[in-house]
């Protein structure tokens, strides 16, 4: 067990830089939205949806995936998406995270009623009403509170999951499946470099994300070349259902910033690439790659034991504990704060409660969110405002009689 109070964790400045927007409703928001635009759920009260749908613990990935179906379905309006974007930072503003970076599927939210443009700006209208609000209550040496937005392409999708993708299916009736999602990805790239410059909102990263096996990222090079070259920060899904390669592809084909999991980086059992003679020579190249360049695991504790059976309900299963001996950049993250019945604070009461993690560990891990974040102002801005996390995380541990030098 951690030696840290319940207070200490709530005070400190914390970081989500891996939240999915449609995975982290309020559960009366969910039900209020879906009784407003005549969505069916297959319950109206909050005990009812917790029994049915989002559960304490899930039989497979199906079973955790089933609940988007509804979330996603009641995030069709620009006031809804605003809301729920809005009430998202607010969540986490309430136990003192300073920054989050919201992720999402604009495709999944497009049709006849919302272009590309309406659904960012709506995203990009609630967090930023939820930044005015959280930065006026502020408490003297408390961070700014701020945020960003990653946008998520999808390794698979087909005409069922948006009306977006059911006008982009129809359009490319002569392409393959794989070539329609390429150009999806594609699509998405491009519109994103657009709108970062031609607008204030603060679209900060490039994500790709959705079923690992069987489709992997180098089918989405093009797309992330194109972020690439305009400098759009990138994070790549990766690791979490697959192995070593899947990490691999990402940082060398889609010049991956940070990482989406990684579970699986220390599986070298896992590599199936025949030219491969020597997997663990190959796993330690990789991991000591990934250190030397300081690329970031987001790493996301409860999710990975609803969803990875190779866990096997054991977070000392988790391959946390290698990550922090190989001192690798790390930071922890919700994932889906709904779906994971999860916050920032349960995530870092996780890892303390199974994990050697000292003060020292802990300062790091949380500085790293900060700097390793996709910070949409200038790097002489961005050092300013680490400087006044470092300088507020010290003031919070000084109170509560903890030394993290």
């Amino acid at each position: 067990m951690s030696w840290y109070s319940p207070e200490f964790l709530r005070e400190i400045p914390k970081t989500d830089l891996h939240v999915h927007l449609d995975g982290s409703l309020r559960l009366e928001t969910l039900i209020e939205l879906a009784r407003d635009q005549g969505v069916e759920l297959p319950s109206y009260t909050p005990q009812g949806l917790l029994d049915q749908v989002f559960k304490p613990h899930y039989e497979n990935l199906n079973e955790y995936l089933a609940g988007f179906a509804y979330t996603t379905a009641v995030m069709q309006t620009p006031d809804a998406l605003e809301r729920v974007a809005y009430e998202l930072a607010m969540d986490n503003a309430a136990e003192g995270v300073r920054y989050v970076e919201v992720r999402f599927a604009p495709q999944l939210h497009m049709g006849d009623a919302l272009d590309f443009d309406q659904v960012m700006e709506a995203v990009d209208r609630g967090l930023k009403r939820a930044r005015s609000e959280i930065n006026a209550a502020l408490v003297p040496g408390q961070p700014e509170f701020e945020f960003g937005i990653i946008v998520c392409a999808m390794r698979y999708f087909n005409q069922h999951f948006s009306q977006y993708y059911q006008d982009f299916v129809r359009a490319h009736r002569y392409s393959s499946e794989k070539e329609i999602i390429r150009f999806a990805s594609q699509e998405l790239a491009k519109a994103s470099i657009r709108l970062r410059q031609s607008s204030e909102i603060q679209l900060v990263g490039f994500d790709l994300a959705g079923s690992e096996y069987g489709y992997p990222a180098s089918a989405h090079e093009e797309s992330y070349d194109i972020a690439h070259s305009s400098f759009l920060k990138k994070t790549v899904h990766a690791g979490e259902a697959y192995g070593p390669e899947s990490i691999f592809q990402a940082i060398t084909s889609l010049h991956a910033d940070r990482i989406g999991h990684g579970l699986h980086l220390f599986d070298a059992g896992a590599i199936t690439n025949p030219v491969i003679q020597n997997p663990q020579g190959y796993v330690n190249q990789l991991i000591n790659y990934i250190a030397d360049n300081r690329t970031t695991l987001e790493v996301c504790l409860t999710s990975n034991l609803q969803t990875v059976p190779a866990i096997r309900g054991d977070l000392k299963n988790h391959s946390l504990g290698k990550m922090l001996e190989n001192r690798l950049s790390v930071t922890l993250c919700t994932d889906n704060r709904l779906v994971s019945h999860t916050t920032l604070t349960q995530e870092l009461q996780l890892a303390l409660d199974h994990f050697a993690i000292d003060p020292k560990m802990l300062k790091n891990i949380i500085i790293y969110g900060f700097k390793r974040s996709f910070f949409y102002r200038p790097y002489s801005q961005k050092r300013d405002w680490v400087r006044s996390v470092i300088t507020y995380y010290d003031t919070i541990a000084e109170k509560h009689g903890i030394s993290a030098q």
